[in-house]
């Protein structure tokens, strides 16, 4: 019998509507395991999402059940709602638009979960805008500035 196989990892990372530092410590957890069942319920595999106070990093393990596109958007509208009905922040809380998302193959999946496992402390080095722009290139994926995130400067 003929079936479907795949074995796609991807990196998604977005950002708080103007790079705002609205992710309280307090309740960050909370909110990513919230985002890792969004996940889980979407038919993909988390394999772990952290971040920061101003952004997410996600590490899906895709199966080709929906689009990249679909899961993100359900997973920062899921997030937004969860976010908003907790109150966990002063008035209504938003997801930039756009994000990134970078593929990965089965043997960096220890060394991506480590880096986005120990995201505060890479972040004592290095701003968001620097991260990101790192893995534009790295990735070797054009871009132009002006349509990357809103950077608070």
């Amino acid at each position: 019998m003929a079936g479907t196989f795949s074995q796609v990892y991807v990196q998604v990372v977005f950002a708080v509507k103007g790079r705002q530092s609205l992710l309280d410590q307090t309740w960050r957890d909370e909110l990513f395991r919230y985002m890792s069942g969004i996940i889980t319920a979407k038919g993909q595999k988390s394999i772990i999402v952290n971040g920061v106070a101003d952004h997410v990093h996600c590490f899906i393990g895709l199966r080709p059940v929906m689009s990249i596109s679909d899961l993100v958007r359900d997973i920062k509208n899921n997030s937004s709602r969860f976010i908003n009905e907790k109150g966990f922040v002063k008035g209504r809380f938003e997801w930039q638009e756009g994000y990134g998302v970078f593929s990965y193959s089965h043997s960096h999946i220890k060394t991506v979960y480590e880096y986005i496992l120990n995201q505060e402390e890479h972040h004592r080095k290095q701003t968001f805008r620097e991260e990101y722009v790192d893995f534009l290139e790295k990735f070797e994926i054009e871009y132009q500035p002006k349509y990357t995130f809103d950077w608070i400067e």
